[in-house]
């Protein structure tokens, strides 16, 4: 059964930008692949840089200028990609850095050409966990918005996420939004399977009548079986307002959930509340499948 639920054969990747988030995840990582023994491997892809529209010059240009014109670009364009595998490189260097003095792990680096999230997925195989950051080097922090690669991450991929906060604070207690939904006994039975958790305060939140008592005591008996003595909460209102009072009320650490569904009607029920869970809490959100 735990093989089913959880990879652990699997690497933890990180991935970072240049964002104000990339030492959080550097350490959430870290602090990640520390607790499950698994090999942690950062990563760091160069995206293309979008040229603007091509214009026809060639009634302006005198003979030859347009064959310069292309060289120069062609010479910019090989500088700009040195320049970005520099970047790149010092970035990576920079975050293992920080995950070995905070905690003395060894990571690996992986710089590559393309999409994140079409790396990602080429390696979701040989991943365990998968660490980004809220937001990316070009997200509009003013209006406060998920990045919207994280969003397309989270949406594709099947294994879980670590939604690193801004800062890295030790992790000694955490929350799990229960539901009593499939999606969400899901989390229970992953969280009792991995020793991510294991030896932290576990509190246990419902919303509403969402979950019945019988599922609570389920879920209780589940965590228990795993060593887990989760302290029930039973709250009112709507679970995206309440989620984000109780993290702050009861000084959670960490929060689980269930992450975003793949069928539409799915993404209008659980995807909302997700995404305005996301925005609003200011600590680390651990979403499971």
């Amino acid at each position: 059964m735990t093989s089913e639920l959880i990879h652990a054969e699997g690497q933890v990747i990180a991935a970072v930008d240049s964002s104000i988030y990339a030492a959080s995840i550097a350490e959430h990582a870290a602090w990640a692949a520390s607790r499950l023994g698994a090999r942690l491997s950062f990563l760091h892809c160069i995206e293309r840089i979008a040229t603007s529209m091509p214009m026809d010059l060639s009634g302006n240009l005198v003979l030859g200028s347009q064959e310069q014109l292309l060289t120069s670009m062609a010479e910019l364009d090989e500088k700009q990609g040195k320049l970005a595998q520099q970047r790149g490189r010092l970035l990576l260097d920079q975050v293992v850095e920080r995950a070995r003095a905070q905690h003395s792990v060894h990571p690996h680096t992986l710089l590559r050409h393309g999409d994140l999230l079409e790396s990602l997925l080429e390696l979701e195989q040989q991943s365990r966990l998968l660490v980004l950051g809220k937001r990316g080097e070009h997200a509009d922090f003013g209006k406060g918005h998920l990045g919207s690669k994280l969003e397309r991450v989270i949406r594709a991929v099947h294994r879980p996420v670590l939604v690193a906060s801004r800062a890295f604070r030790p992790i000694r207690r955490f929350m799990i939004a229960f539901d009593g939904s499939p999606t969400t006994r899901r989390c229970i039975d992953m969280v009792a399977a991995s020793p991510l958790l294991k030896g932290l305060d576990c509190l246990l939140l419902t919303a509403g009548d969402a979950a019945s008592d019988d599922a609570l005591r389920w879920a209780e008996q589940q965590l228990a079986s795993a060593g887990l003595a989760a302290s029930t909460i039973k709250v009112d209102g709507a679970a995206d307002t309440a989620i984000p009072e109780h993290v702050s009320k009861r000084e959670v650490d960490l929060l689980v959930m269930g992450a975003y569904g793949h069928s539409r009607i799915r993404n209008l029920i659980v995807g909302s509340t997700t995404t305005q869970v996301l925005r609003d809490c200011l600590i680390p959100v651990l979403l499971l499948r």
